[in-house]
């Protein structure tokens, strides 16, 4: 079987994080399980065992594993808040969000370093065919 190329560590911060992510109880189901995925990931959980146990597929556990290691907890996080953005009214002097107007503003609170208008369309495409 090959290495992992994705090996997620955590912080002692970053656990506190999800931990509280997970007791927190305002988060959507997606956010949850990933927070889920991570820590046991972190705990050296092989990514079928943590498929069979959350009951999603081993690409999800793949994926998540790869996001996390290259882009960080505030990947994550990034996404949550996105979607608050877009669904929140448009800036001063504009009828809508548009999707390099979300991208920048992501940068803009600081939850990422950089982020692409195609980042945003994925996320609030992924999020609007799951909730159609």
């Amino acid at each position: 079987m090959p290495s992992k190329t994705y090996l997620v560590t955590l912080s002692e911060d970053e656990c506190a994080q999800l931990e509280h992510l997970l007791h927190s109880g305002t988060h959507a189901t997606r956010e949850v399980t990933r927070a889920r995925i991570l820590l046991k990931a972190a705990e050296g959980w092989e990514d079928s065992v943590i498929a069979a146990a959350l009951a999603v597929g081993r690409a999800t556990v793949e994926r998540t594993r790869q996001r996390f290691v290259e882009e960080g907890l505030g990947a994550l996080k990034a996404q949550a808040r996105l979607i608050a953005e877009a669904c929140s009214a448009a800036p001063e002097g504009r009828q809508r969000w548009t999707l390099q107007l979300l991208a920048d503003r992501v940068v803009a609170l600081g939850l990422v370093e950089a982020y692409s208008y195609e980042s945003v369309r994925r996320v609030l495409k992924k999020r609007s065919s799951s909730h159609g």
